[in-house]
């Protein structure tokens, strides 16, 4: 296999899997989603390994340095927050990387979702309120197609994880509202698990948007 897209984790490092730890040790290519990313993660990596931070890159820079590697037979771990296949822009890259003709694989890692719920100390599937979790995010640079939009959604009455959208709180809660009761409880989690840097936030629809 030639690049392997893997999911960091929510942040603390010892969250990353133990397959995920095992290709930081070994690669000889890391490019990392920049601050996205927890450095101490790093830490896991050779100290012989070429690292590279993709904040600054573009999606064409990112696949030449790959594109490189290959060409010296060497492999590359793409590291990815949370789990790779959630808002992680991978499919441009293996996008390219199948007309390049560059194996890969998908390596998954803990969704910070998963961490925030534990944050909260919250089950989002209990029995007679919701079975169903729905994963989304306000539109921002990439659109949200209407019928996806959280008014739309609150339709389902279902446990809601909402990404990338807490600088628009205000418009989130006026969606939400659409469908929920002032009364229904939110919280907001900032770097979920991160070790002295998590932040949480509970509240309800009414009371959020000041909190935050």
């Amino acid at each position: 296999m030639s690049v392997f897209f893997l999911g960091a984790g929510p942040g603390d490092p010892e969250l990353i899997t133990v397959k995920g730890m095992k290709l930081l040790q070994e690669a000889p290519v890391i490019i990392y989603a920049g601050s996205l990313v927890n450095k101490e993660i790093l830490a896991y990596a050779s100290p012989n390994a070429k690292i590279y931070d993709s904040a600054s890159m573009t999606l064409e820079e990112v696949i030449s340095v790959v594109k490189d590697a290959v060409g010296r037979n060497q492999w590359v771990v793409r590291l990815h927050t949370g789990d790779p296949a959630l808002f992680g822009a991978i499919q441009e890259q293996m996008t390219l990387l199948d007309e390049e003709n560059i194996s890969y694989e998908i390596v998954p890692g803990v969704s910070s979702f998963l961490a925030a719920a534990a944050a909260v100390k919250c089950e989002l599937t209990i029995p007679e309120v919701s079975q169903t979790v729905i994963i989304t995010r306000l539109e921002g640079r990439t659109p949200v197609p209407e019928s996806q939009r959280l008014k739309k959604l609150t339709e389902h009455q279902a446990s809601l994880c909402i990404f990338l959208s807490v600088h628009m709180i205000d418009q989130v809660v006026q969606e939400l509202l659409t469908g929920y009761s002032l009364n229904t409880p939110i919280a907001v989690v900032e770097k979920a698990s991160w070790p002295g840097e998590e932040k949480v936030i509970k509240g309800t629809l009414a009371t959020i948007s000041d909190q935050v």
